[in-house]
């Protein structure tokens, strides 16, 4: 039901753009059953936000490669298995040449199948579909740019859902080397591990919200939110990354029968105080509290208990490595707090 809930306006979106391609290519166009319009439509929007523009562009080059290639090697050689099977290598060879994606080999080999098998060389019909394509492709970034999804909704939705998993994994991870319960942070690892998808996703959406916000006028005014928002994704991909570095490390001592010292315990429960207030800070409004400013003084009063002088006591170089990981972790938070990564870096050197 969640993943129907997200798709619905896609969904509405390709099928607005399938009824209208179909409409100007059969009424408008005139062309005889312009199904490569509707189809264009929807393959060029499909469920996934980003990078629509490359494939409309993907998709009518790949078409207008096949009906070509097509037309030329067919009227060469005649029509045949062993021809089709000619074509359909040329025109996929011809698509990997000129580009790298995906769609294109595959919609310049379909469109050559069509001419090898259903339309003779030469025909109208297949410059026709040429332009279906192009106008299935066309209506759909118009549907796409005037029936938009909001770009900052979506963004900061996602990144509020993996800091507010990494909030709770935190103070689990705490509870967990308080306890020196070697299953309970070995449970905290396969969680972190299993947020890769809700960091693909996180960015997706950023990536979508920039089309959208560069394409759709009525959100060119969310273009400052949404580039704020945009530069948080590396800086929480980083945290997510350097979080379960800590975990590795914290199960790597809590199986050697280490004990943690109780201050990285400590700062480890603080971390779950920067995540939640993170999250708080990408669901807010612009200009509402708390904002980056409050994130940012809230993670150096952590960095300040994060000293290097703690290393002093360890007798274990494992658990002086965990304050070191711990300390590159505080700074990827920095960064999600706005910070430059040279100013986050130097608030680590202000207190050693």
């Amino acid at each position: 039901m969640r993943r129907l809930w997200l798709s619905l306006l896609p969904i509405a979106q390709c099928a607005i753009a399938a009824g209208l391609a179909w409409f100007v290519a059969l009424d408008l166009l005139d062309h005889a059953a312009p199904f490569f319009a509707p189809i264009a439509a929807v393959a060029s929007l499909g469920l996934s936000l980003a990078r629509r523009w490359r494939r409309s562009l993907e998709l009518v080059v790949g078409v207008s490669i096949g009906i070509l290639v097509g037309d030329i090697v067919i009227s060469q050689i005649g029509s045949g298995p062993w021809q089709i099977s000619v074509v359909v290598a040329v025109a996929m060879g011809t698509a990997v040449f000129l580009d790298k994606g995906p769609l294109l080999p595959l919609q310049a080999s379909s469109s050559a199948v069509l001419v090898a098998t259903l339309l003779p060389p030469g025909d109208v019909a297949g410059f026709e579909r040429a332009i279906d394509a192009l106008v299935g492709g066309l209506i759909g970034l118009l549907v796409g740019a005037l029936v938009p999804i909001n770009p900052v909704r979506r963004a900061r939705r996602a990144a509020a859902g993996i800091l507010d998993t990494f909030r709770d994994l935190s103070c689990e991870l705490a509870a967990a080397l308080q306890a020196r319960d070697e299953d309970a942070v070995a449970k905290v690892l396969d969680k972190a591990r299993g947020t890769q998808s809700a960091i693909d996703t996180l960015q997706a959406d950023v990536l979508a919200g920039r089309e959208v916000g560069t394409l759709s006028p009525l959100y060119w005014g969310s273009r400052d939110r949404l580039r704020t928002i945009a530069a948080t994704a590396d800086p929480i991909d980083n945290a997510v990354r350097n979080f379960r570095v800590v975990t590795r490390r914290a199960l790597a001592l809590t199986q050697r029968g280490v004990p943690v010292e109780q201050s990285m315990i400590n700062i480890s429960n603080d971390l779950g105080d920067i995540f939640e207030i993170l999250r708080q800070v990408m669901l807010a409004a612009p200009g509402a509290e708390p904002d980056q400013a409050d994130a940012a003084r809230l993670i150096r009063s952590v960095v300040r208990k994060a000293r290097t002088s703690l290393a002093d006591n360890v007798e274990d170089l494992s658990e002086a490595a965990l304050l070191v990981e711990l300390r590159s972790l505080l700074v990827d938070l920095l960064m999600v707090a706005g910070l430059k990564r040279l100013s986050a870096i130097a608030q680590l050197h202000l207190n050693r």
